[in-house]
């Protein structure tokens, strides 16, 4: 360890991202599966580890690559137009989807948003006979927004309607960032480039390299070949063919409104977001998920978050990475703990004292014994009161210089699995008492 205490940790590669294939996939869930109930003596390395790094680089990744299934040869060349499409924009993304230049962009696991950039480039180059160009630059804007709005939202929602109107209100930060109010800062070069906004990954962080090798944000979802009943599903899990399907549904459900919100004009936008004043709708361009917020724990004593420290008991060892721990009797060197369990739940956070470490005494230059600040109620704006309290979150520096919004969409609900009757519903989303999503107007 370093002279503040911060542990060096010993690894071995697993899974190289350098060098990863599909079949990396099982090896990886096999690996974890293996070491999931694992139980050591110590965390002490033996003389055989050849790789070290400070703990301040070690992060919990507990998700596997993720790739699409090999293209096959007959889906080359089936004719653009045997494919399911609504309209021209649409019709060219779905080419582009079920094309060997999306394929490639997908081939590695690391570098995929540059990819993914270049081969719509090459796309497009190679489409130019077909498609006017204004078109082709069109349907990309169309595909980077509709892949940022699918995976910013909470995908468990589905096709219910608060998931689509989510989806909606993803899709109109993007318009409000990039038309009307192009700003390098935020990533946008020229008026429309949905494409540059969506992937700044300081303002929307899916596009960063760790979860577009994980989320499948980059991949060919839209490929005629993944419909389910052909070839390619009958060699897939369950779990995979349903996420597909998933995918594909929840991009028809939105397709239609996300593009009168991005290309549409005034009246357009206001179909969309019904009862919602023209000027609030057009300076929305920041909101935040609640529930996804830092965590914190007002009313527990004593909690302490590590990023990385070391609990000893006579001559073991125990590595506390990314952890949360109950800090208890001091001693000398540190103090005695038990582990902070949470169990986070739809309707607040359960959290137990575990001790798995009994008589282990952490580091007591980690410990700094703090109060929680900063904590709101389920992390919503200030002005809702609740009769139960079942988590609290922090909320972003930025809030105060807005106010919460609430938008209304009316849209068709397919429910969570996107299965099923489709019915027209209207759904509200945001305002001071959303604990899911709040849409926050005029920051500065």
């Amino acid at each position: 360890m370093d002279r503040k205490g911060t542990p060096y940790v010993g690894f071995h590669i697993v899974v190289n991202s350098r060098t990863a294939t599909p079949a990396s996939t099982e090896i990886f869930k096999k690996a974890v599966a293996n070491r999931e109930h694992l139980r050591v003596p110590h965390h002490h390395c033996d003389h055989g580890v050849r790789h070290v790094m400070s703990v301040r680089n070690l992060y919990a990744l507990k998700k596997a690559p993720f790739f699409d299934p090999p293209l096959p040869n007959w889906a080359h060349d089936a004719p653009d137009g045997a494919m399911e499409h609504h309209g021209k924009l649409d019709r060219i993304v779905r080419a582009f989807h079920n094309s060997a230049y999306c394929a490639a962009a997908n081939q590695r696991l690391i570098g995929r948003r540059t990819a993914l950039q270049r081969a719509w480039q090459h796309f497009i180059d190679a489409h130019l006979n077909h498609w006017p160009q204004s078109a082709l630059n069109q349907a990309k804007q169309l595909d980077y927004a509709m892949r940022t709005a699918i995976f910013e939202g909470h995908l468990d929602r589905g096709c219910s309607a608060y998931g689509a109107c989510e989806r909606n209100i993803i899709a109109l930060s993007l318009r409000n960032r990039a038309r009307g109010n192009c700003s390098k800062r935020q990533g946008c070069q020229f008026e429309g480039d949905y494409q540059s906004v969506a992937t700044r990954v300081s303002q929307y962080n899916i596009w960063d390299e760790y979860l577009t090798q994980i989320s499948g944000l980059t991949s060919c979802f839209l490929r005629r070949d993944l419909e389910d009943g052909l070839p390619t599903t009958s060699n897939m899990d369950g779990h995979t063919r349903i996420y597909y399907r998933k995918i594909r549904r929840m991009y028809r459900q939105n397709l239609g409104q996300i593009q009168k919100i991005l290309f549409g004009r005034d009246r357009e936008l206001q179909d969309v977001f019904p009862n919602s004043p023209l000027k609030e709708l057009k300076n929305l361009r920041h909101y935040y998920h609640a529930p996804a917020m830092g965590q914190c724990f007002p009313n527990h004593d004593r909690v302490e978050y590590l990023s990385g420290a070391i609990a000893w008991k006579d001559n073991r060892f125990a590595l506390l990475a990314n952890t949360r721990i109950r800090v208890d009797q001091r001693t000398k060197g540190g103090y005695f703990f038990r582990d902070f369990v949470l169990d986070q739940r739809p309707d607040g956070d359960v959290v137990r004292y575990v001790d798995d470490y009994p008589g282990f005494i952490v580091d007591g230059r980690k410990i700094s014994l703090k109060s929680a600040t900063g904590c709101s109620p389920y992390g919503v704006p200030r002005g809702c009161r609740f009769k139960v309290i079942g988590r609290y979150r922090k909320t972003p520096s930025w809030l105060r210089s807005g106010k919460p919004l609430a938008l209304t969409c009316r849209i068709l609900d397919q429910r969570q699995q996107c299965q099923g009757k489709s019915v027209l519903r209207t759904v509200t989303v945001g305002g001071f008492c959303d604990t899911q999503m709040q849409p926050i107007v005029g920051v500065r």
